[in-house]
């Protein structure tokens, strides 16, 4: 069990992208506190120009994600309990984003390299064509629904080194999207998505060392799916499609 505590220590790094520095702060322990529980309680009670995000605090939004320990999570999901290390926790902003202040972090090129992973769904039917009827028992709708549950919360981004060593690197988020786009039958966008992630930053550049896996709090696998774009597209220039 536990040993029980009355105050908990909280390290917290303040700045922004030019720099910053570690406060540190007394918090009182209570009985089932997230670590977004200590941050509200400091941002409300101590130091109100304390910046962060937060939203829905139930683990669907995926806002609230920051360093903890040195280990990206979800604040709303991460008992304090769990990760007290001698009374005292440290967090920090996520690894590999530009930090806007304090624990807030700029997802503009996270989101762009979705965009440069053609993540967005490109239909085949017209208007008035009749619904496609996909049965679940279909292998690809059953590949894609590996992936699907991402709530681009940027964790698998946060965890990656090879984004954390190449700028251009598409990352886990981005490529597991695209490979749930592969799998979608209704999709026509294919052999231009193939082409995106195969270039320059795409997913060849995936070491397989599954530290977007390991640290996804929806425990998704995007290694695999990644390993799946690979096939594809490795597929697809051997026919000269790409």
């Amino acid at each position: 069990m536990p040993q029980k505590i009355s105050t908990i220590t909280a390290r917290v790094w303040r700045g922004d992208s030019s720099g910053g520095r570690y406060e540190q702060y007394e918090v009182p322990a209570k009985d089932s506190q997230t670590v977004l529980d200590v941050v509200t309680w400091i941002q409300r009670k101590i130091d109100p120009n304390l910046t962060y995000r937060f939203s829905c605090r139930v683990g669907m939004c995926g806002s609230c994600a920051m360093t903890v320990n040195g280990k990206p999570r979800w604040t709303c999901r991460t008992h304090v309990e769990k990760v007290l290390e001698d009374g005292a926790i440290t967090i920090d902003p996520l690894r590999n984003l530009p930090v806007v202040k304090d624990l807030a972090c700029d997802l503009t090129e996270f989101f762009s390299k979705w965009i440069k992973a053609e993540g967005r769904f490109v239909p085949k039917a017209r208007r008035n064509d009749p619904i496609q009827i996909i049965s679940p028992r279909d292998k690809r709708r059953q590949e894609a629904n590996t992936g699907i549950e991402c709530i681009n919360c940027a964790v698998c981004y946060a965890a990656c080194d090879v984004v954390e060593n190449n700028e251009d690197y598409l990352g886990p988020a981005a490529l597991n999207r695209a490979w749930t786009l592969v799998n979608d039958v209704r999709d026509g966008g294919n052999m231009e998505r193939l082409r995106a992630v195969s270039g320059i930053g795409g997913c060849q550049n995936c070491h397989s060392q599954q530290g977007c896996t390991s640290h996804c709090p929806n425990t998704l696998n995007p290694t695999r799916s990644i390993a799946g774009l690979k096939r594809a597209a490795f597929s697809a220039a051997l026919k000269g499609e790409i």
